[in-house]
């Protein structure tokens, strides 16, 4: 018997499976530039459904790989940071970056908890540490909006753990005064105003020129916030809120990954 090629119909045989590194890209490339599910599934030649169980299975993943400090040195929480900043004799720089969300339905409990008092917008909150440089080495996760900075900060256990460290100082805005007394000076924030009311011409001068230097100190910081809102899916997120904390978290240690890298070649190592 002759034999002859096997023909197939187009579409038969195998079919393609996706794979954990596509399912790894698919994930880096929503939380970069925040492309859809439906635009994701269309490359990738998946169902919508598949991208979405592929980015909820790695997202979650990349949130606990923590922030990179250095090649192949990851901090996770904010206890391993303040220690990391106090060996080193580092200084630390605080404050809180607020995500638009969307508004909870009408109706639901705790709807107004998310409007958040700063902007009047719907937001949820996330304190950012940053290193004297303004590279990312913690973000916490996310709050409703409603929650101010200093609360948040004392949630997290920064009061506790800045005591019992050797830990020399954190620069904050004035959203944390009132951690300097609790933190026995570690926190720095802006000064206050000795003179409420006529104070005279030298007075006004000299707290002008304080509170720019210290606002010239911290302003790495707001560098930082500037670098993880590069990032689309923390320019305004329009999914569920609940996976913010996850977002948030998976954006600042793929961030200072790429920070890191970029230092050590400036370095030449």
């Amino acid at each position: 018997m002759t034999a002859r090629l096997r023909r197939r119909a187009v579409g038969a045989g195998a079919k393609h499976k996706f794979v954990f590194i596509d399912r790894l890209l698919a994930t880096l490339v929503s939380l970069r530039h925040g492309t859809t599910h439906d635009v994701l599934a269309c490359w990738f030649g998946v169902d919508r459904s598949t991208i979405t169980r592929a980015i909820g299975e790695v997202r979650p993943l990349l949130a606990q790989r923590g922030c990179t400090v250095a090649p192949g040195i990851r901090l996770g929480s904010l206890a391993e940071v303040i220690e990391h900043l106090g060996a080193e004799a580092q200084t630390g720089i605080i404050d809180g970056t607020e995500i638009r969300v969307r508004r909870p339905a009408a109706g639901r409990k705790g709807r107004d908890k998310f409007v958040s008092g700063k902007t009047k917008q719907n937001a949820v909150q996330s304190m950012v540490l940053t290193d004297a440089e303004g590279r990312v080495l913690f973000c916490s996760p996310a709050r409703p909006g409603s929650c101010a900075d200093i609360t948040q900060a004392r949630q997290l256990g920064l009061v506790e753990l800045l005591v019992d460290s050797p830990f020399r100082e954190i620069l904050a805005d004035a959203g944390y005064q009132g951690m300097g007394a609790q933190t026995g000076g570690r926190v720095v924030t802006p000064p206050h105003r000795t003179f409420k009311k006529n104070a005279p011409a030298w007075y006004e001068e000299r707290h002008e020129q304080q509170r720019k230097a210290h606002s010239s100190r911290r302003i790495r910081v707001e560098h930082g916030i500037a670098h993880l809102k590069n990032w689309r899916a923390l320019a305004r997120h329009l999914g569920r809120r609940e996976h913010m904390s996850d977002i948030v978290q998976a954006v600042a240690g793929l961030l200072s990954h790429q920070q890191t890298a970029t230092l050590s070649r400036g370095l030449g190592t």
